[in-house]
């Protein structure tokens, strides 16, 4: 069974079903770390692929090949985003991208706590979770917070990016890491400012490849990001140079019912690299 661009075999198959049966307390993101080591399921930078593996259990359990570990109590969002003085609104502030520079700052543990609040607050997507390798940022200037940025990894099979890309199915199974998702893009709302928007991605554009070789070993070769269409057109994104390359289906990736009831979305690229189709089709 091929879940997460991964060949799952019978013989892995019952060594998760063993590891349930004679580890009575395991739980599911031990069972999920255990079986990353088992079978050496890695990231590029050799981290372990936790979060797929998680998912990839999910697949199988509802396949009726493996049973879980009882789910344990769930974190609600309330619990794992708190309000507080410095997430409340601010004053209006006016901002002339053109004249003032700005500053990506990665969030650390120390700072999380606000990012995330921010996100719940003031994004229509609210706060949860990236999965697989990931980023965050303030986007400041000298003399304010103006913004957010959430990078994470790619999604794994989209018909419009993969159209453009060219790529084969080996190929995208080799490559997608070098393709980072814009998961969340979050301009303050009492900050405003003609062209800020298409000026922050420019900029993030430009230095995120060296953050992330730091962070994870290897640069990304491709941006891409997925805009409901329902909501926005995707102006600042066009601005900024990022290609439009088609919309996705309504559809979402467990939808196995055909029931399309996810929002349309425009799906934007941008290349970080002006080699990347022949690297990434390679």
């Amino acid at each position: 069974m091929q879940i997460c661009g991964r060949d799952f075999t019978p013989a892995e198959i019952h060594w998760i079903n063993e590891k349930v049966e004679t580890c009575p307390d395991l739980n599911r993101v031990q069972l999920s770390q255990q079986f990353c080591r088992h079978v050496d399921w890695t990231t590029p930078g050799g981290g372990l692929k936790e979060m797929s593996c998680r998912v990839a259990l999910l697949r199988l359990e509802k396949s009726g090949l493996i049973r879980l570990p009882a789910v344990q109590k769930k974190v609600s969002r309330q619990t794992l985003v708190r309000c507080s003085e410095k997430g409340r609104p601010q004053r209006p502030i006016r901002i002339d991208a053109g004249k003032v520079e700005l500053c990506l700052e990665p969030v650390k543990r120390k700072t999380a706590p606000l990012f995330n609040e921010l996100i719940q607050r003031y994004h229509y997507l609210g706060y949860s979770r990236m999965c697989g390798a990931q980023m965050r940022f303030f986007v400041r200037t000298a003399e304010h917070l103006v913004g957010l940025l959430g990078f994470s990894a790619a999604a794994w099979r989209v018909a419009g990016r993969d159209d453009f890309i060219g790529w084969s199915d080996a190929q995208r199974k080799t490559h997608l890491h070098r393709v980072v998702n814009n998961s969340r893009f979050l301009i303050l709302p009492w900050v405003k400012g003609k062209n800020l928007a298409s000026q922050i991605l420019a900029h993030a554009a430009r230095n995120l490849p060296e953050f992330w070789q730091q962070r994870y070993g290897y640069e990304p070769w491709l941006l891409e990001t997925f805009v409901e269409k329902r909501r926005f057109t995707g102006t600042c994104y066009k601005a900024a140079n990022w290609i439009w390359v088609g919309d996705t289906l309504g559809r979402g990736k467990w939808d196995r019912q055909n029931k399309w009831d996810k929002p349309v979305k425009s799906i934007w690229l941008y290349p970080l690299d002006r080699r990347y189709k022949e690297r990434i089709c390679r």
